[in-house]
């Protein structure tokens, strides 16, 4: 009966209000595929290396005519591509800085301007030069949606009630991949993605945060960032009735009372600090490679390569194909939403990571022997849509809020922004290096990411610990016991962080000395 009582609409409101940053993150991700044709149209009349003519597209919605793309327009499509990951990588270093200035809710209000001002730039784009434009808006809105990516699984991880902290920290994927799906649909020839609507399309970027901006005012602050960061206890309490309804927050104030103690011990990390401390090591390695297990699986591989895949095998209209990917992308990570807090963290992440190893090993052989048996596309194909579903099992979503669950209030903002940033990195390292590699090594590309899958599994099966209904301190206390039993220290009692010999009392006093922190 408690349980239910936790879930009430003002924590409806506040989770939905915070995921609309996620919708546009996966929006904006998408939307720039779909019009690449006609974009590069405008590029060429704009730079003067194309007739002042406008794209003519045949019934189906290809080229009638086939040009080669001159130069200065590949280059500056691949910049306007480029651009939103390292706008991305730059503010993820943010997030935590913004997320303390003025608290989560005005953070994720503050942020918006600059979705906005992206919208504006790229709806826009005939009105000047299109690819100044849609570049300048591109790299605005990729310096949002790295501190968006951020800000909201750590709003969300902290409003959360312990019951359902998977499933609502799930919905930031969810939001993310409708967000995808979204920009496919509306980017198909005769919705948006034509030669007059195309500068709508992209602007529509922006449209969430203005709702958004209407919707956060309404919604209560973290209590965690009140009582922990602020030491307003009292508004901590009205925080918390507002979202759980009305019930004894005692304990979750207390379960804050000693976090906050522990906050005080280790002072306010900083990411230099993070980075040396031996304290938060485990924790840190842990979120790293989860979250570059997510990026080199091979998944946006599988994206760039799927409608080249659904062409070989006969597919008219590879689009909807790779529209058919975007709406298993979302069911699944649907799926996972409903698994997350039964089945555990560590358990969907596992089945998931080791089945898109399997997938990809299928998508290998059947794009060997595509040449030799026709029928070996619809190995191909199945492969495809496998993967994709393993993925939104659990390495889609779970990197992203797991984070915040892995680190306590002090060390938690630099360890989500530095977890974003490897992210975004290893997001813009596969994005640009994929072709050649793929250029490289053939149909025997996807043996490199079922390589590297095969070993953040086995990574995972021995390093990451199950989060599934733990306390933020409990989940501390696993690493703690991982540190008082390695050699040099003295085990006393499980994750009580005295009798450690000199390894975590020296640490803790470095921490409180060092003039980063």
């Amino acid at each position: 009966m408690e349980s239910r009582k936790q879930l009430t609409g003002t924590l409806a409101l506040a989770v939905f209000s915070a995921v609309l940053g996620s919708l546009q993150f996966g929006y904006s991700l998408g939307v720039i595929n779909a019009p690449q044709k006609v974009i590069e149209q405008h590029y060429g009349r704009s730079l003067g290396v194309l007739p002042e003519e406008p794209l003519l597209l045949s019934e189906n919605g290809t080229e009638t005519e086939k040009r080669e793309v001159h130069p200065s327009v590949v280059m500056y499509w691949s910049l306007s591509v480029s651009i939103f990951s390292i706008g991305g990588v730059v503010s993820s270093f943010l997030v935590g800085f913004i997320g303390d200035l003025r608290g989560r809710v005005k953070g994720m209000l503050m942020v918006n301007v600059l979705a906005v001002v992206a919208g504006l730039l790229m709806v826009m784009a005939k009105m000047w030069k299109p690819h100044v434009m849609v570049i300048a808006g591109r790299c605005v809105m990729g310096f949002y949606c790295g501190l968006s990516s951020g800000l909201v699984p750590m709003y969300i991880g902290e409003i959360a009630p312990m019951a359902y902290r998977g499933a609502l920290g799930t919905l930031h994927q969810l939001a993310t991949v409708t967000g995808i799906l979204l920009s496919q649909v509306l980017g198909l020839e005769f919705l948006l993605g034509n030669d007059y609507y195309w500068p709508l399309l992209l602007g529509l970027s922006g449209a969430p945060a203005v709702l958004q901006s209407l919707l956060l005012p309404l919604c209560p602050e973290s209590p965690r960032y009140l009582y922990i960061k602020r030491d307003m206890v009292e508004e901590a309490k009205k925080s918390l009735r507002r979202l759980k309804g009305e019930y004894d927050p005692s304990a979750d104030l207390e379960e804050m009372r000693r976090e906050k103690e522990e906050v005080e011990k280790e002072a306010q990390v900083s990411i230099a600090v993070l980075v040396r401390s031996s304290l938060y090591r485990q924790q840190l390695f842990v979120a790293l490679m989860m979250h570059l297990s997510q990026q080199l699986s091979g998944i946006n591989a599988i994206f760039y390569y799927s409608t080249a895949i659904f062409e070989r095998a006969g597919v008219t209209q590879p689009v909807y194909a790779t529209i058919g990917v975007g709406v298993i992308n979302t069911v699944f990570t649907m799926v996972s939403v409903a698994l997350v807090d039964r089945a555990g963290r560590r358990t969907l992440t596992l089945i998931g990571l080791g089945g898109m190893c399997i997938c990809a090993v299928a998508m290998t052989v059947g794009l060997v022997y595509l040449s030799v048996y026709s029928w070996m596309s619809y190995v191909s194909m199945s492969a495809i849509f496998l993967f994709v579903c393993f993925f939104e099992i659990g390495p889609g979503p779970i990197p992203w809020f797991i984070v915040a669950e892995l680190f306590s209030q002090g060390p938690r903002p630099a360890a989500i922004a530095l977890a974003g940033c490897t992210n975004w990195t290893s997001n813009f390292i596969i994005g640009m290096t994929f072709p050649y590699i793929e250029a490289l090594c053939g149909s025997y590309v996807f043996i490199l990411f079922a390589v590297l899958l095969f070993g953040f599994t086995v990574f995972t099966y021995l390093r990451v610990p199950e989060t599934k209904g733990k306390t933020f301190e409990e989940i501390a206390a696993v690493f703690k016991k991982g540190r008082n039993q390695t050699p040099g220290t003295r085990k006393t009692g499980f994750g009580t962080g005295t009798g450690t010999g000199t390894g975590t009392s020296t640490e803790l006093e470095q921490l409180k000395s060092d003039s980063h922190a």
